[in-house]
């Protein structure tokens, strides 16, 4: 199993470089950056005395992808999740390209449908409905995995079009995977079966198993190796140094699945995402304070995961 750690970017730059370094030093297998201009309606919920939710300071996830491919030499890097409305897919192409070059051939491109509406509004960017976001995704795998491939696309779609249209230089990974975010059964995990090479949804236990077994149904049914695809958790990590604080924390306050508890706790927990086919847990740390961050991920690497 992979780790991967998730640094949020209302954090300082400083910040985010100072976790990323320790979670590469202390053995993570990938960061992870979310994609949001701003904070969701009602904010990330450890906004500061006084200010509004909105206006939380929030970095944009490409330049920050960029940066830490060349200050943080070894970990995978990926978007979690690129939002599909927010760029055009033949300009997120060249940016994935051009960013997998810069890290080594290190990058994951986090894809998903886009879900954040204030966002949208705020900055002008059509968000449409369920359906025709959906339909947009489709159309942007399919136009990203043929620029990767070949000298020139063309594509004549509802909601892309491009003639004779190169990327070069292609990406050092040949393919360069894409992981698909979500968990909508009708068409975010069919078009990530036709189309993605890692999955990832925020998921508990027994959640993993219904959609590994849901990802295996659909790849049989499109003749495809379920072996082909990753899977990946995210988790919200509350790590705790004595049994009575882990007694005394709700499990799912968060509304997120979550590891809580003292390492020997955490040990099973993550055994048991193990086992239910779990390829990779990605762990942010939006719910710590930045100055704590870079010793839970040491902690937890050393503690837990040496452990299993």
């Amino acid at each position: 199993m992979r780790f991967g750690f998730w640094p949020s970017s209302a954090h300082r730059w400083d910040q985010i470089l100072a976790v990323s370094q320790a979670a590469e030093a202390s053995g993570w297998d990938g960061l992870w950056l979310p994609d949001h201009f701003m904070p969701p309606e009602g904010g990330y919920g450890h906004e500061p005395p006084g200010v509004e939710p909105e206006l939380l300071p929030t970095h944009e996830c490409w330049t920050l992808l960029g940066a830490l491919a060349a200050a943080v030499p070894r970990v995978r890097l990926g978007a979690m999740v690129t939002g599909n409305t927010y760029r055009h897919p033949a300009v997120l192409a060249k940016q994935a390209a051009t960013v997998d070059h810069v890290s080594g051939g290190r990058l994951v491109l986090g894809l998903g449908a886009g879900w954040q509406e204030n966002e949208h509004r705020r900055y002008g960017l059509e968000f449409g409905t369920v359906r025709s976001r959906a339909d947009m995704l489709e159309e942007a795998c399919e136009v990203i995995t043929s620029l990767f491939a070949n000298e020139r696309t063309d594509f004549d779609g509802a909601h892309y079009r491009l003639q004779g249209a190169p990327l070069t230089p292609k990406p050092l990974q040949d393919p360069l995977p894409i992981m698909i975010g979500g968990r909508g059964e009708r068409r975010t995990i069919p078009t990530m079966v036709r189309w993605g090479h890692e999955w990832n949804g925020w998921c508990t236990v027994a959640d993993m198993r219904y959609f590994n077994a849901l990802i295996d149904r659909l790849c049989e049914a499109q003749d495809r190796d379920p072996a082909t695809i990753a899977r990946s958790a995210a988790v919200i990590l509350r790590m705790c140094d004595s049994e009575a604080e882990a007694a005394r924390l709700q499990v799912g306050a968060s509304g997120r699945p979550e590891l809580v508890g003292i390492p020997e706790q955490l040990v099973e927990q993550v055994a048991a995402y193990a086992a239910a086919g779990t390829d990779e847990l990605i762990v942010p740390d939006f719910n710590l304070a930045p100055d704590e961050a870079p010793e839970v991920a040491e902690r937890f690497m050393s503690e837990v995961v040496a452990a299993l």
